[in-house]
């Protein structure tokens, strides 16, 4: 009789395909069901009204902001974490999964209490002409801070199992700092970088608790896709608050897909090389 490499896998696929009906599934389920029961017109005429319109360029153009932002400093600070070894390193690397465990609505509070035109840094940029709080720039900075995270935790175990011989070998041919970045480093990091900016993305689209207390939800400047879904839901029009975020639901699945296929394309290519 042939033995399973894992013991008990009938029993654990069971309550792995439960657990992903119920917390999954059918949440998603649900919502498009509910947008469904829209004709094409009336759904048409929900989200493509100026209002929501509005608010999918304001998500839109905050998360893809925060989520460039991120690409740049996450690598910085997952390099850092990889390479270097100083004092404070662990209370820092702890640090990067505070917005995992902190809640979105404390973390917006406390922001809004940094950037307010009183706080503390809020004042030292006002001095220079520079508002956060209240101000797209306030949505960029929330978004920010919550997406971080899914960077520097992608990048970081790809950079602990780099082989420093492969840098060693580059330096012997003569290449320069930049060369080895771009031309031997950035290769074996594109799928790492590509998951992780995908990570980033949808969740700076969907991100909510951490945004509404310091973007001041105006409509048409600062109100983002997720409180305009919640409006309509305090509104008992739940068909108009399932299409609004049927929006979302689809470019979050869509962009992750063409991240994917890129993703298996550049390990394709690196394997190659």
């Amino acid at each position: 009789m042939a033995r399973r490499v894992l013991p008990g896998f009938p029993l654990a696929l069971g309550i792995t395909l439960f657990y992903v009906a119920i917390i999954v599934v059918l949440p998603l389920g649900a919502l498009v069901f509910k947008a469904a029961g829209l004709g094409p017109a009336d759904y048409w005429r929900i989200v493509s009204s100026p209002r929501a319109v509005a608010s999918y360029r304001v998500t839109a153009l905050s998360a893809l902001a925060a989520t460039v932002f991120n690409l740049f400093f996450g690598l910085a600070l997952a390099w850092v974490l990889v390479r270097y070894r100083f004092p404070g390193r662990r209370i820092v690397d702890a640090l990067v999964d505070l917005p995992f465990a902190l809640p979105t609505a404390v973390a917006g509070i406390a922001l809004t209490t940094l950037f307010a035109s009183n706080g503390w840094f809020g004042s030292l940029l006002a001095e220079i002409g520079i508002k956060v709080a209240y101000t797209p720039l306030g949505i960029m900075v929330a978004m920010c801070f919550t997406s971080l995270p899914f960077i520097v935790r992608t990048v970081q175990p790809v950079l602990e199992d780099l082989d420093p011989a492969l840098e060693e070998a580059a330096q012997t041919l003569g290449g320069g700092d930049r060369a080895i970045l771009l031309r031997v480093l950035l290769p074996l990091l594109t799928p790492a970088l590509l998951a992780g900016l995908s990570l980033s993305f949808a969740r700076s689209l969907g991100e909510f608790g951490a945004i509404i207390f310091i973007a001041g939800n105006q409509p048409f400047e600062t109100e983002i896709t997720a409180l305009l879904a919640f409006i309509r839901l305090e509104e008992y029009d739940y068909q108009a608050a399932a299409a609004i975020a049927s929006v979302l639901l689809v470019t979050a699945f869509a962009m992750l897909a063409a991240t994917n296929l890129m993703q298996a394309r550049a390990l394709r290519y690196t394997r190659k090389s």
